[in-house]
């Protein structure tokens, strides 16, 4: 059975991409036929940039991918740089083709990754958020936060909520190589509550092994 991995994140600019990205790579390492899908792109003037990075990297992880086009990767795009419902204008948002795209890349994948947008909490319409979708696409979750100041809050804020929906996830950090004060202001926290935490980079092997056990019953 296909196994969807939804890639939130702590806020907007954490990774998403990157992850989704790197993820990419390791499960075709493994001997995987990985799938890609940003369902909802913002701030998209003429092509999507996440969209066409993701495309590129598709074709060539994926042979079965090679007749795949930006619309089966984002669906749905604004203009505007914003949450969807900012976007949008409040209207509410047809799914339709979202489920349209799933459906054709699971013909071709035995993992489909999908990028959300912003955090858990971004409103897609007025009746849905980010995380609502993710319970509605019945997706496993990677909660991907920074190595910054407000790291720990951030983090725990966010696995609150998705362990509230009973939503089954692994979470790991994505540190940039200017977040030197890390190891002073929040690693001594991570260590003692959660020994064993992943950097993505370093740790991208056994973050996606983490991924994979989450589908185990």
């Amino acid at each position: 059975m296909i196994k969807r991995i939804f890639i939130t994140a702590t806020n907007t600019n954490i990774g998403k991409t990157y992850a989704t990205k790197l993820l990419m790579g390791q499960f075709s390492k493994m001997g995987y036929r990985v799938g890609v899908i940003k369902p909802i792109e913002t701030g998209v003037e003429t092509n999507p940039a996440d969209a066409t990075e993701l495309l590129d990297l598709l074709k060539k992880t994926n042979p079965e991918a090679h007749e795949l086009t930006l619309k089966d990767v984002v669906p749905i795009c604004f203009k505007l740089p914003a949450a969807p419902y900012i976007a949008n204008h409040a209207n509410n948002i047809d799914l339709a083709p979202v489920h349209t795209a799933i459906a054709k890349q699971e013909k071709i994948s035995d993992i489909l990754l999908i990028e959300g947008a912003g955090g858990l909490f971004v409103p897609i319409d007025r009746d849905m958020m980010m995380i609502d979708l993710i319970e509605r696409l019945e997706a496993k979750t990677l909660l991907v936060s920074h190595c910054r100041l407000g790291c720990i809050n951030d983090t725990l804020l966010s696995r609150y909520a998705l362990k509230k929906r009973e939503i089954k996830h692994y979470w790991t950090l994505n540190c940039h190589d200017n977040d030197t004060d890390f190891s002073l202001i929040s690693e001594p926290f991570f260590k003692e509550k959660f020994p064993g935490f992943t950097i993505l980079k370093q740790d991208i092997e056994k973050v996606a092994l983490k991924l994979l056990s989450l589908f185990e019953k």
